[in-house]
């Protein structure tokens, strides 16, 4: 297990073990407040501790086992390995239990994800790198067998991509691709660089959980301004010949949510609408932490574009996680969608960071 973990749930016995010890003061009982205070504390940890203790016998048990695998009696070998292997299931199940218990899950994480891809600073390398954000969310996201579905394209004038929004459907894609949100920085040589330069531009990315229920979100439609347009980028005859785009904004808070994938202007609004509710659900998320004086630095970041948070640099093959200090030299296959060590670092990084919030 963890060993913040371990740490964060030794904390807890002895904190445990002072409120038995108030409880006993029968001075505590005169001062209800306290008294209540101590109750609520007590009746929180108290059966994560019982776990705590089951799980440390659990470890003995182990350990006394294990003493026996090297006896020449078969007949005891063999019950140590079942004995083993019966506790190992116990121990990683109390130990999804602590997870669960003293890490605060983000109730998002489940969900599917709308990703917005922009182009920076950069002029057309930042365009080009839009590209190839694209193409490394797409190979990640087969390599998951998650659907991705196309939103809205607008394509530079030359090559790559001022814009790309997109769906992700799958199985716990926002958990997996939200540390993706802010700055993204390249550095390389461009192709028509004749003087082997190296030349900096960022892309800017944004991932947003896909609201399904959208009554989590209560929206008047008299604050709602909808314009449709003609879409622009591949998609055939259709698009340019009908107002199919759509392109909503909340009056109030000034979002802005747009769809324009060249199928019907019935279609692109309700996604639309879609990304508009799980723009307005962030912001009310954000604020309730803020009004509740619990904010802090997460590892995902504020998801504000100005963060920037990772550097490809083409001419070393190195990519740098700026928020955890992470670097790998395999950039190739990064590009290519082999970006599940790096998400795993940062779930750790974030995991650590909210264990060590625990109280």
């Amino acid at each position: 297990m963890n060993s913040k973990l371990i740490e964060k749930l030794d904390e807890l016995s002895s904190k445990h073990k002072a409120i038995s010890k108030q409880l006993e003061d029968e001075k505590v009982y005169q001062d209800h407040a306290l008294l209540k205070k101590l109750n609520q504390e007590f009746s929180k940890i108290d059966p994560i501790m019982k776990k705590y203790n089951d799980y440390k016998s659990t470890l003995e048990s182990i350990n006394e086992s294990k003493k026996f695998l090297s006896e020449k009696d078969k007949d005891l070998r063999i019950m140590a390995e079942e004995d083993i292997s019966a506790n190992s299931i116990i121990k990683e199940t109390l130990e999804n239990y602590f997870e669960n218990e003293l890490i605060d899950r983000d109730p998002n994480d489940s969900k599917d994800a709308f990703v917005e891809i922009r182009a920076g600073t950069g002029g057309d390398e930042a365009a080009i790198f839009v590209g190839d954000l694209f193409k490394m969310y797409t190979k990640f996201s087969e390599k998951n067998s998650w659907q991705i579905e196309l939103l809205n394209v607008t394509e530079s004038d030359h090559g790559g991509y001022k814009e790309l929004i997109l769906r992700i459907n799958g199985t716990d894609v926002y958990g997996n691709l939200k540390y993706e949100s802010g700055t993204h920085r390249e550095q390389r040589v461009p192709n028509t660089e004749t003087q082997g330069r190296i030349h900096t531009s960022a892309s800017t990315v944004a991932v947003l959980p896909a609201v399904d229920e959208i009554d989590q979100v209560d929206i008047n439609p008299a604050d709602l301004r909808i314009d449709t347009y003609r879409a622009s980028g591949a998609g055939g005859q259709h698009v340019n010949k009908t107002d199919s785009a759509v392109r909503i904004t909340h009056i109030p808070t000034g979002t802005v949510s747009e769809c324009q994938d060249g199928r019907s202007q019935h279609k692109n609004k309700a996604q639309a609408m879609s990304i508009l509710y799980s723009k307005i659900l962030m912001h009310e998320q954000e604020q309730q932490r803020k009004n509740t004086a619990e904010e802090r630095k997460n590892i995902v970041g504020s998801g504000d574009r100005s963060e920037r948070i990772r550097t490809y640099n083409y001419p070393q093959g190195r990519i740098t996680d700026h928020r955890i200090n992470f670097t790998a030299f395999n950039l190739d296959g990064v590009m290519d969608g082999n970006i599940s060590e790096l998400i795993e670092n940062l779930i750790l990084a974030d995991q650590q960071l909210k264990l060590s919030e625990v109280t």
